[in-house]
């Protein structure tokens, strides 16, 4: 049991880490009213950003194993 909680511990932390310097590598997507404007139309027409777009996603993942990795160490690590 020892070695579960040292892998899933150390497994937890690489995801934090990955976690954080996705949302930080993402630049910033308004700077006021006029960025809501811009971003709005930016949406409609569909434009994308190519990089930006990869950190989100990828920014998404590690979300979601951050829940998971959260919930089964709740669960296994009583």
């Amino acid at each position: 049991m020892q070695g579960l909680h040292i892998v899933l511990t150390v497994v937890y932390i690489l995801v934090c880490i990955g976690l954080i310097a996705t949302v930080l590598l993402q630049s910033g997507k308004s700077a006021g009213l006029s960025g809501t404007i811009a971003g709005g139309a930016e949406t409609f027409f569909g434009k994308k950003k190519g990089i930006d777009d990869k950190l989100a996603k990828i920014t998404e993942i590690f979300a979601v194993a951050f829940l998971a990795l959260s919930i089964l160490m709740m669960i296994v690590l009583k």
